[in-house]
């Protein structure tokens, strides 16, 4: 079961994978300011609890956290310590968060931190060769129990060999959603990377075709309702565990 939680909504765009973000592009419909970072209602929903003492999000949940923010945005440096405290609390759920902010993990991480809490996924995100080449580093050398690089939206052909190894758990691929201004998502980007993750024994997930995706040199739009059906049909994921 997954569950979501949003201690903070709105974020500051931070590279090009930004330009066409989600998040902004919802609020903009309702006349929401995204790059204006608040705390939400539900910040504590992993402590909150049912009339009758129980946690209201079940044990073994899995938690996406910070979806429509970064966890590690500078404007919730005074928010971040309390949420690390419900983060520990709930031993029994499994979190995970995404972020383009790796650099910033140190800022406001828990004392008892050390190498990574066991229940706690956080992913990078390189959307091309970059921010590959600046976080991957970054991200190599961090304190994370588990780590998961996101290539999405991936917007060239990015060359993860100098970072690959057992130190990654999986590589997720996705091309841009929306429904302007968009990036071509090239099938050719994705096998690369998908033959780098068989290569190294890395779990390989093809999340979504974007909008616009170039396959034998054919551009073809797909709605958004077909985006992620459409990368299973390539059957090309790679699981390992």
């Amino acid at each position: 079961m997954q569950k979501l939680w949003n201690p903070w909504h709105g974020c500051h765009k931070l590279s090009e994978g930004c330009r066409n973000c989600y998040v902004y592009r919802g609020d903009a419909k309702r006349g929401i300011d995204s790059s204006v970072i608040t705390q939400t209602k539900n910040f504590d929903l992993p402590v909150q609890k049912k009339r009758n003492g129980e946690y209201k999000i079940p044990s073994g949940s899995e938690v996406a956290t910070c979806f429509t923010s970064d966890f590690f945005v500078e404007d919730a440096d005074q928010w971040r310590v309390e949420a690390w405290r419900m983060i520990k609390e709930r031993p029994d759920l499994k979190f995970l968060m995404i972020t383009k902010r790796i650099d910033r993990l140190h800022v406001s991480l828990p004392d008892d931190w050390g190498d990574g809490y066991d229940h706690v996924t956080i992913c990078c995100t390189v959307e091309n060769q970059d921010r590959a080449d600046y976080r991957l580093p970054i991200y190599k050398a961090s304190p994370v129990k588990h780590k998961i690089i996101i290539c999405e939206p991936i917007l060239e052909y990015i060359d993860l060999q100098p970072y690959l190894g057992s130190w990654i758990e999986q590589v997720v691929v996705g091309g841009e959603s929306g429904y302007q201004n968009l990036r071509v998502c090239n099938y050719d980007w994705v096998l690369a990377i998908r033959e780098l993750c068989v290569k190294h024994g890395i779990s390989f997930w093809f999340k979504q075709t974007g909008t616009l995706f170039q396959k034998e040199g054919h551009i073809y739009t797909i709605n958004r309702r077909f985006q992620h059906s459409q990368a299973r049909k390539a059957a090309i994921n790679h699981k390992l565990y």
